[in-house]
This record gives C-alpha cells, sequence and structure tokens, in this order.
C-alpha cells in the first residue's frame, strides 16, 4: 500500500476513503455511533466496573436514558440477564433505529427500545435502576425532570448519574458538562439523596441517588445557580 505515501493530491480523497473504512471496521457501525463511543472510550470510561459498581442483580429492570448507540445499554442487558430488562431510552429516533438494528445483530433480546420525549422518558413500568451517562448536561429543568421520575422508580430504586465535569477539557471547553456539586444539589432539591458517590473514572463524576422518604424536606434548599450545558 505504498500509494498511500504519495504527496500527489490527487490521492487525497482516496486516503480519506480508506480512513473512513478503517473507522468502519473499527467497530463503529456509523458515524454518528462514532461520536457517541469514540476510538478509546473503555480505556477511560471503564464500563465493567461502573456495572460492577451498580451490584446489579439478575432480573433486574433498568432503564438507560439517553442511551445513544447502545454503550451502555447492551452491557446493562448483559448484567441483567435473561430474565431482566433494559429499557433503552433517547429522543433520538435515528439512534434508536441504529440500536434496534444493532441489538438484533448480537443477540440481545432484553433490550425494548423506547422514543422519550424531551421531559419524559415515558417508561412502561417502574424500575430497579434509572442510569444516565454524559446526558444529565443536555436535560433542561433538570430538577423538576429528576423529581418526575419517581414514579418510575420501585420503591428500592436508585438514579445512577454520570456526567463529565471539569477534568474532561474537551467537554470543558463546549461546555458539555456539569459541576459535581450542581448535581448533588439539583438532585437534593429534586427529592433525593446521594448514596454513593464513586471516584474512580478521570473524567467523569458517578454519583448514585435514592429517593428521600420525605421529598418536600429539599423543598427548603437555594435554588442550584447556573448550569452548564
Amino acid at each position: 500500500m505504498s500509494w498511500l505515501k504519495s504527496p500527489h493530491p490527487g490521492n487525497r480523497p482516496q486516503v480519506f476513503a480508506v480512513v473512513l473504512l478503517a473507522i468502519v471496521l473499527a467497530g463503529c457501525a456509523t458515524l454518528k455511533q462514532c461520536a457517541y463511543e469514540g476510538f478509546d472510550r473503555d480505556q477511560w470510561q471503564q464500563p465493567e466496573r461502573v456495572i460492577q459498581s451498580l451490584q446489579i442483580r439478575p432480573g433486574a429492570v433498568v432503564a438507560d436514558l439517553g442511551s445513544g448507540s447502545g454503550y451502555f445499554a447492551l452491557r446493562l442487558a448483559k448484567a441483567v440477564g435473561t430474565t431482566g430488562k433494559v429499557y433503552a431510552v433517547d429522543i433520538d429516533s435515528a439512534i434508536n433505529k441504529a440500536l434496534k438494528e444493532r441489538a438484533k445483530k448480537e443477540h440481545v433480546g432484553n433490550i425494548d427500545v423506547l422514543l422519550a420525549k424531551p421531559n419524559d422518558p415515558r417508561l412502561p413500568e417502574p424500575v430497579d435502576l434509572i442510569f444516565t451517562s454524559n446526558t444529565y448536561h443536555h436535560i433542561d429543568d433538570r430538577i423538576s425532570y429528576f423529581a418526575g421520575l419517581r414514579e418510575y422508580l420501585r420503591p428500592s430504586g436508585k438514579i445512577a448519574v454520570i456526567d463529565y465535569d471539569r477534568r474532561a477539557w474537551l467537554e470543558g471547553l463546549l461546555r458539555h458538562y456539569t459541576p459535581k456539586e450542581f448535581i448533588k444539589r439539583e438532585m437534593e432539591q429534586a427529592g433525593y439523596k446521594l448514596q454513593n458517590d464513586f471516584d474512580f473514572l478521570e473524567r467523569q463524576s458517578f454519583l448514585v441517588f435514592v429517593p428521600r422518604s420525605d421529598p418536600s424536606q429539599s423543598g427548603a434548599l437555594a435554588p442550584a445557580g447556573g448550569t452548564s450545558k
């Protein structure tokens, strides 16, 4: 393949085509999937450790809000086992269609892909875990949104929030992050209390919340202030 080294401008389209083909063959079925998953995400995301930390039992019902290309949804489906269920929820109908096809191709039968509203995931039943990764900063009126999620939680249910923080330099430049202290404060205002604060992710905060027994206790808190989008 020595022609790749040719300095002639006429070869540039072919070079681009080969690079694009390499991207696809590397495991990104679509460019949108590449945008969601990147090329080295496993290294810094540590998905297996994340799921292990959540202590998901076989047979559990989990909702992945903002499931995107299925990076976590497919792994969560494995964690809950054949007797469990994962609701992969997104407002992007195109990526939902791609995830359905991907799940079928990978023979994952315990995922239901749902088209959500921006202010409502439209889950068909209460779940044991609501999981969201790199989605929190996209949600408008987060306090009201997460307060409304209580109806989708089983009595022992919990919410796991992973989002970029200030350590993620690119996301920081693009304002695609939320400071950890904002998440804690907003979730407390929404009627939850912090259960776990995991610190092993290098670019993100990883927080787990459970509903307060009396959500009205959070009403006296001061407003959270500005947010980072």
